[in-house]
C-alpha cells in the first residue's frame, strides 16, 4: 500500500462542496488512471488534508492525467475552495507531505531519510 498526503488551505465552511466536487469526480476514470485506490479528506484549523492511497506511486500516472480533461475540470472546481499552503506551489507534487516515519504491528517501525529535503520539499 502506498499513501501520499496533500496538504493545502482550506476554510472548514466549504468542506461539503469540497467533498461534492470529489465524489463527482470519483465517480469517472480519473481515479482509476492516476492508480487510487482509496480517498480521504480531513480539515483542520483552516486546513485540508488529502490522504490518498494506491497499489503504487501515484505522480508519473497523475503527471500524465494533468494533461487530459477530466483532471483540468476537478482542479477548476477545487480552485475554488482549495488554495496553495506554500505560494510558490507549481505543481501537485509541491503540496505532498514528505514522510520519515512509519510504523505497523506486522513490519514494526521505518524510519525514512530525508537527505537534505525540507519536510514539505518533496522534489
Amino acid at each position: 500500500m502506498h499513501r501520499t498526503l496533500i496538504v493545502a488551505r482550506m476554510k472548514q465552511e466549504d468542506s461539503n462542496a469540497v467533498a461534492e466536487v470529489f465524489a463527482e469526480s470519483d465517480s469517472t476514470e480519473l481515479p482509476h488512471m492516476v492508480g487510487v485506490t482509496r480517498r480521504t479528506l480531513f480539515a483542520f484549523h483552516g486546513l485540508y488534508f488529502h490522504l490518498v492511497e494506491s497499489n503504487g506511486d501515484i505522480n508519473p500516472n497523475l503527471d500524465k492525467a494533468r494533461q487530459g480533461e477530466l483532471y483540468a475540470d476537478i482542479n477548476t472546481k477545487l480552485g475554488e475552495f482549495i488554495s496553495p499552503y506554500d505560494p510558490n506551489w507549481k505543481q501537485p507534487r509541491d503540496a505532498m507531505a514528505v514522510p520519515f516515519y512509519s510504523w505497523s504491528p506486522d513490519s514494526g517501525h521505518t524510519i525514512y531519510p530525508v537527505h537534505g529535503r525540507s519536510l514539505g520539499d518533496n522534489r
